[in-house]
């Protein structure tokens, strides 16, 4: 019996598992979850949207980093959202669907 078949089923099922996680919907469908990488602190406006959506944990506000005095005058910094914990996130999307800026990076792993 040749091992050829059986290495190339191994192989097919390591190349599946590397390539991309996927899962599947309800209705069966395939699904590839697109993990959050960042967000682009210069189109957030720190509106919470995407915080109250997401179920796990993985946003944060912070000080909007900026030197300088801002166009009232003062020093005050404004607030936008980070990612602090991205290996919370299960790859749904929520918080880019909430978004009205669209300024979340996702990708698949």
């Amino acid at each position: 019996m040749s091992l050829k078949p059986i290495l190339f089923l191994v192989y097919e099922f390591i190349k599946e598992i590397v390539m991309a996680i996927m899962g599947y919907t309800r209705g069966g469908k395939e699904w590839t979850p697109k993990f959050i990488e960042s967000i682009d602190v210069e189109k957030c406006i720190g509106c919470g949207r995407c915080y109250k959506v997401c179920s796990r944990d993985v946003l944060e506000l912070i000080e909007k980093p900026f030197e300088g005095e801002d166009e009232y005058g003062d020093d005050m910094g404004n607030k936008v959202m980070s990612v602090v914990r991205p290996e919370n996130c299960i790859g749904c999307e929520a918080c880019s669907k909430a978004c009205t800026k669209k300024c979340h990076v996702h990708a698949a792993i």
